[in-house]
């Protein structure tokens, strides 16, 4: 059984930094792709940072230049780094990741969540 688990949310200050961490565990095969959704409250999950498989980053246009994803191999794990925070940064924010379990097919994971709230 595939599990992503996060960590790393916090209370930041505007303008604050905080690092999110990810990691898959379990009999996986392949990764394809790793990344960050975020939730806010009364929205809709929505795509913040995918690092595909051959190294292209796709970001929010609205966090473009803040926040930097990135993957250690090794470790099945992915990283969110926010900078320059905004109180519209809030929201929860859940690992992804697009991977073949061993004897599964190809399908979408998701972590539990973690809050990150931007406040003075």
């Amino acid at each position: 059984q595939v599990q992503l688990v996060e960590s790393g949310g916090d209370l930041a200050q505007p303008g604050g930094s905080l690092r999110l961490s990810c990691t898959a565990s379990g009999e996986i095969s392949s990764i394809n792709a790793m990344g960050w959704y975020r939730q806010a409250p009364g929205k809709e999950r929505e795509s913040v940072a995918v690092l595909l498989n051959y190294g292209r980053a796709e970001y929010a246009d609205s966090v473009k230049g803040r926040f930097t994803v990135s993957r250690a191999n090794s470790k099945n794990t992915v990283y969110l780094q926010m900078n320059s925070l905004k109180p519209e940064d809030t929201a929860v924010y859940f690992c992804y990741a697009d991977l073949v379990a061993t004897g599964w097919l190809r399908d979408d994971y998701w972590g539990q969540g973690t809050q990150v709230i931007v406040s003075s």
